[in-house]
């Protein structure tokens, strides 16, 4: 296993297949493990770059998450970059992972060839998510699915982790700030958002994206008519056959 240090702390990352860099960001409460179905169809046509969270997965356990997750996570995500040494990299991130993988591309837009930003809320949280959030883990907790889910993502330790994750997102959330240190108009960065019109956690994403798309016209937006939360999964076909016609 592979390990690089971030502030003390060893984050795990994992490197399978050749070609052009493409580096997959998991949402709250998963790890890179929730790209275990799509690693083989990947990695055969890019060099496939994972990487868990500090407190995430394989990596080192931290007290507590960073409050401000997805830009700290951004950071992250950066000086892994820098230690693999790569000069430019495309980035497919998803649900939260796509709040960091555009904060990645808005701070470093030199390094970053093109991202995917996949089933995401938009600038801020969305307060109807934020009102059950503490009720819909405790769900969570208690059906199979999710169980399983973030057992596999995780390990025993699971259940800590979903409540640091429900407890940062709180935190968050009070301080009424956008999950972004920039404006969306800002990103330059080559950028396709996507999501499904079903998506059982949003159901206004076209809503919501269009009013980024009005921030910023550079942004190409596809929203699939099937499928749920997240889209680049319950689509994974649709959506591999994006990336590949974007980077070759």
């Amino acid at each position: 296993m592979a390990y690089f240090n971030f502030e003390n702390k060893k984050i795990y990352y994992k490197i399978v297949g050749t070609g052009e860099p493409l580096l997959l960001l998991a949402g709250n409460t998963a790890s890179s493990k929730m790209f275990g179905t799509l690693v083989s169809k990947y990695s055969k046509d890019y060099r496939l770059i994972l990487i868990d969270f500090p407190g995430h997965g394989k990596s080192e356990r931290v007290e507590t998450f960073e409050t401000d997750f997805w830009f700290y996570n951004s950071q992250v995500c950066y000086s892994l970059i820098e230690t693999l040494n790569i000069e430019k990299i495309s980035v497919v991130g998803t649900s939260g992972g796509a709040l960091v993988g555009i904060n990645l591309a808005m701070e470093h837009p030199d390094r970053i060839k093109y991202l995917f930003a996949d089933s995401f809320e938009g600038e801020y949280p969305l307060q109807s998510y934020i009102g059950t959030l503490r009720a819909d883990r405790e769900k969570g907790k208690r059906k199979i699915f999710s169980a399983i889910f973030w057992f596999i993502n995780h390990g025993l330790d699971w259940k800590h982790i979903v409540d640091l994750d429900t407890e940062m997102i709180l935190r968050f959330y009070a301080t009424g700030q956008s999950f972004f240190h920039r404006s969306i108009s800002e990103l330059i960065v080559p950028t396709l958002i996507t999501g499904s019109r079903k998506d059982e956690f949003c159901n206004n994403l076209e809503d919501i994206y269009r009013e980024l798309k009005k921030k910023n016209d550079r942004l190409e937006i596809i929203l699939f008519d099937s499928g749920n939360h997240p889209a680049m999964i319950s689509n994974r076909d649709l959506f591999y056959n994006l990336i590949r016609e974007r980077v070759k």
